[in-house]
Order: structure tokens, then C-alpha cells, then sequence
């Protein structure tokens, strides 16, 4: 397929455990849609056997390609699969599927049209099942800080559930510079900033308790990850070039 309907990115580290789950209700799901679609996952600094494990999998996925990305962090990983993938609409996937995998249709046409299209985790209609009170109230208040210096008026920038337009995938990855936690803030900054919409879709999502963020460690990183998106927006980085 050389221009498949949907590209799914599942971006991995040590999720030699759960990929196979994940990769065989991904698939599950896909064989029972009508449009073209592959998988990329992309393995990049995995103590682990994920990328063999991936590997495997090829033999019984032929629409499944594995990437080895050298550079750490998730960013760069989502980053290397946004960009080699094929897809009319490409989507990002967290291998350990708190949405769904059921979802992903609500952010493809007919039901959605739009450049971006974002899980949300707050928008009206949302659930949320099993989360502890203090991740929730870290969240709201990482939150905050991300409308007020960032991105105003979105309410959950960091479900890892999101899904671009070809075009917009094309326009707005190469401009990425942040590899960590909040890439996903600079990359929807970014595509706001090229005047792409952003409409965030209410999901059900189910807390995984082996969750891989720190809050107290990642959550600094995170914020001084805003200012550097802040300065970077200032300084032009973000502008289109010619």
C-alpha cells in the first residue's frame, strides 16, 4: 500500500510485555474496518526485547513495519513514525491502550474532519476509570500552566491518543525539537501556529497503574519544557519556511 487511509504509530519503550496485547487488539481492530491501514511501531532506547518482539510479529502482520529509532524519548520516537508513515491520517497510539482501540474511528471522517484531532480526557463526555485523585489533580494543574503559557483554551494536551491529516503530519513534525514528555505540547503549538484547528474528542480512558510517568521528576521537566517552547515560539523557530 502505498497511501494507506490510516497510519497507527505506536511508539515503544521497554513494552516488550505489552506490546503483544496491544498489537493484537490493533489488528483485531483494523481487520474489521473497510479502509487501508498499517502499524509502525517504533522502538528506540528499550532495555528490554521490544524490538524483537515487534520483530516477531511482522510474520503475522504484513501490514506492520518495525523502526528503530536511535535518539531517546518518546517525541523522537512518535516524531520518526508521524514522518515515515504513509497514511491519509496518521495516529498516534500509546501501547498501553487506556482509550479503546474501538475509539479511533470518532477521529477519522465521516465522524471527524478537522487537521487534529486530540483524546481528551476533559472535554464534555468524558470518563475517566480507576485514576488515583492526585494524578488527576497533577494533571489539572500541569494543565493549567500549559493554557496559560502555551496553548490557551485546550483542556488535555497530554492523552496520548492523537491523530493528524497527512498534510498537517507533513508541515508540522519537521519543526518538533523536544524529544521528552511534552512534545505533544510543542506539536500541537506548532500546528496552531500554521493556523491548523485542533477539536478535542471525549473518550472513556482506563489508568494503567504502570504508568512510566514520574510525577514529581517529569512534571519539572515538563515545565521548564514550556519555556522552552515559549522561547522558541518568540525566536521564530516555529514559522514556516519558505
Amino acid at each position: 500500500m502505498e497511501h494507506p487511509f490510516l497510519s497507527i504509530i505506536i511508539p515503544a519503550h521497554n513494552e516488550e510485555s505489552r506490546l503483544p496485547r496491544a498489537l493484537g487488539q490493533v489488528f483485531s481492530f483494523l481487520s474489521q474496518q473497510a479502509y487501508d491501514s498499517e502499524v509502525l511501531v517504533v522502538e528506540n532506547g528499550s532495555s528490554d526485547r521490544t524490538l524483537q518482539t515487534a520483530q516477531k510479529f511482522t510474520e503475522i502482520f504484513p501490514t506492520l513495519r518495525v523502526l528503530h529509532e536511535e535518539q531517546a524519548g518518546k517525541g523522537s520516537a512518535v516524531k520518526r513514525g508521524m514522518l515515515e508513515g504513509r497514511g491519509q491520517y496518521r495516529f498516534i497510539c500509546d501501547a498501553d491502550l487506556s482509550m479503546p482501540v474501538d475509539e479511533i474511528n470518532r477521529f477519522l471522517p465521516p465522524a471527524c474532519h478537522c487537521d487534529v484531532a486530540i483524546a481528551s480526557r476533559e472535554a464534555a463526555g468524558a470518563i475517566r476509570y480507576h485514576e488515583p485523585y492526585y494524578r488527576h489533580l497533577t494533571g489539572r494543574v500541569f494543565n493549567f500552566l500549559i493554557r496559560s503559557i502555551v496553548l490557551p483554551n485546550l483542556q488535555d494536551t497530554q492523552c496520548g491518543f492523537k491523530c493528524f491529516r497527512r498534510e498537517v503530519a507533513e508541515q508540522v513534525f519537521p519543526y518538533q525539537t523536544l524529544s521528552g514528555w511534552a512534545f505533544d505540547v510543542e506539536v500541537l503549538h506548532i500546528a496552531r501556529s500554521h493556523g491548523f484547528t485542533i477539536t478535542e474528542i471525549p473518550i472513556p480512558w482506563y489508568y494503567q497503574s504502570e504508568s512510566k510517568i514520574s510525577v514529581l521528576h517529569d512534571s519539572w521537566h515538563m515545565f521548564m519544557d514550556l519555556l522552552t517552547i515559549r522561547r522558541n515560539s518568540r525566536q521564530g523557530l516555529y514559522e514556516q519556511r519558505s
